[in-house]
């Protein structure tokens, strides 16, 4: 399937999307991106009837993620979720995750894995989450994410409360030329000096 096939689109971040715009659009093809919408978590029913509208019509819409891939970890489920119950097709299209990535990279179990999305924010939560996460790894591999303004906090965490012989990989900035950092080892030796994750995407895996 084709961009030019695509009536509207909806994203995250209408900013993302205006980058994408302006590297795919050329001056003969203008009309490739007719309708734009931003979505987020709070979006309401009526809103994703109204953004799929012309699905129904037989015109073909797109959902794009800011980052990542749609659906996942992302607010754009609640549209598939949608076009499913009224009976829209479907059609995912090939693209990058880094959640894979993160996997591909960390040189752990690939066969038992789990996303787990965000741990909790709140320290007694979040070490119990913590434990959590060391109990089950040794059969299944644990992936998570956080909010990049946390990261260093929650990096600490994870040294502080792992295991020492369990490992840890940090995926960071993927996909960037000349920031992506990926490192794959056990929490013992992570203890010293620590990456800088502050505000960067970053994406913790944790086995054996």
């Amino acid at each position: 399937m084709s961009f030019d096939k695509f009536i509207n689109w909806m994203n995250s971040s209408l900013n993302g999307l205006g980058l994408l715009v302006d590297l795919l659009v050329v001056p003969a093809r203008p009309f490739l991106f007719r309708t734009c919408h931003e979505l987020d978590k709070n979006q309401s029913d009526n809103d994703l009837n109204k953004f799929l509208h012309n699905a129904t019509t037989g015109k073909s819409i797109g959902l794009m993620s800011e980052a990542g891939c749609p659906g996942v970890a992302d607010p754009g489920a609640k549209v598939v979720e949608a076009a499913h119950q009224m009976g829209i097709r479907v059609v995912p299209l090939i693209g990058p995750s880094s959640i894979l990535l993160s996997l591909m990279a960390s040189g752990m179990n690939g066969q038992s894995f789990a996303f787990l999305g965000y741990l909790p924010i709140k320290t007694k939560e979040r070490i119990q989450s913590i434990r959590n996460v060391a109990g089950k790894c040794k059969h299944q591999t644990q992936i998570f994410i956080e909010a990049p303004y946390r990261n260093n906090q929650l990096l600490k965490d994870l040294i502080q409360y792992l295991p020492p012989n369990i490992k840890l990989c940090i995926a960071c900035d993927l996909g960037s030329k000349d920031d992506e950092f990926i490192k794959s080892d056990f929490v013992k030796n992570w203890k010293g000096e620590l990456p800088d994750l502050h505000k960067r995407p970053t994406v913790f895996v944790v086995g054996v």
